[in-house]
């Protein structure tokens, strides 16, 4: 029933009866054209039993959508104002667990009320891998993101103690060509590698500023990332590799053998950066956005097991 009414004249509607604006500070821009809100929950292939995670409520379109397929949505929503406007649009789905509040605690890691809300959401089937970061088969991420939290969310969910089994989402089309890039290439950078070390990223559909309100001023892209259990297996330490990774394409300019160095400079010594990346086969020239993704994990290991052998 709600996502008919998300049309921009529904919304103007909506927003004078309460006397509010959309507010730019939390990228809040509404997704008006109403294919596209069906494709984005399409392309979330929700199936009936799983717990869906939205961050980002807005009034609550999406998410009566997803509603009257899974069997739970957590929808989050920092703004108060707009929380009160979806708990009424949603007043008659009571598989609905709407929050109020930021979904992170900061910019490295999720508000932990929230994790324990899905936590509580998925019951037994959790319980088991919890611990473990495991992927868990039907918990999902769909959501219209709020543009400037969109990279924190999708980083640092694949570091919660529940990770969803697919994310689906409509970010800045910037942004989802980061997370898709591939080496040698401007868009290619830590984010790039930290996603698809991992996961399976893809761009479903590039959308102009016409099908939200208020206009952005960029383009936008639905995109699903879909982690995988076998290249999830690869990385030993993922705590590390995301440190790791985050150090290299720190000054992503310069040359990868004095990134090392600066970046283990109270652990590892000149020559024995030169010994890991000979090793690895990697010129003292190279640079960090040269290596592809398996490189990258190699020479994260090299590190580590060198490191964990000079402790």
């Amino acid at each position: 029933m709600g996502a008919a009414r998300q049309t921009i004249s529904f919304l103007n509607r909506r927003f004078r009866e309460v006397g509010l604006h959309p507010d730019s500070r939390r990228g809040q821009n509404f997704l008006i054209d109403l294919n596209l809100v069906q494709l984005l929950a399409d392309s979330a292939e929700l199936a009936a039993g799983d717990v869906v995670l939205e961050i980002g409520t807005g009034i609550g379109s999406l998410t009566a959508i997803m509603a009257a397929v899974a069997d739970t949505v957590v929808t989050v929503e920092i703004d108060r104002n707009l929380y009160q406007l979806a708990s009424e649009e949603l007043i008659e789905y009571d598989n609905v667990r709407m929050l109020c509040q930021d979904a992170l605690k900061n910019k490295n890691n999720m508000n932990a009320q929230l994790i324990e809300t899905v936590i509580a959401a998925l019951g037994p089937r959790c319980s088991a891998g919890a611990a473990g970061r495991s992927i868990i088969p039907g918990f999902k991420l769909a959501a219209n993101l709020p543009y400037n939290i969109a990279t924190p969310i999708l980083s640092n969910m694949l570091l919660t103690p529940v990770v969803p089994e697919s994310m689906t989402v409509t970010i800045q089309r910037e942004l989802a060509e980061r997370i898709t890039a591939r080496p040698r290439c401007k868009d290619y950078s830590a984010l790039s590698v930290w996603m698809q070390v991992q996961c399976d990223t893809r761009i479903v559909r590039v959308m102009s500023p016409s099908v939200f309100w208020p206009r952005p001023k960029v383009e936008s892209a639905v995109i699903r990332v879909v982690p995988r259990p076998d290249l999830r297996g690869r990385i030993p330490d993922l705590d590390f590799f995301h440190g790791f990774v985050r150090s290299v394409f720190r000054h992503r300019r310069k040359f990868l053998r004095s990134v090392l160095i600066s970046a283990y400079k109270r652990q590892l010594d000149k020559t024995a950066v030169d010994d890991i990346l000979g090793g690895q086969s990697i010129a003292p020239s190279c640079r960090a956005e040269e290596l592809d993704i398996d490189q990258m994990l190699s020479l994260c290991e090299a590190i580590r097991e060198r490191l964990d052998k000079d402790t």
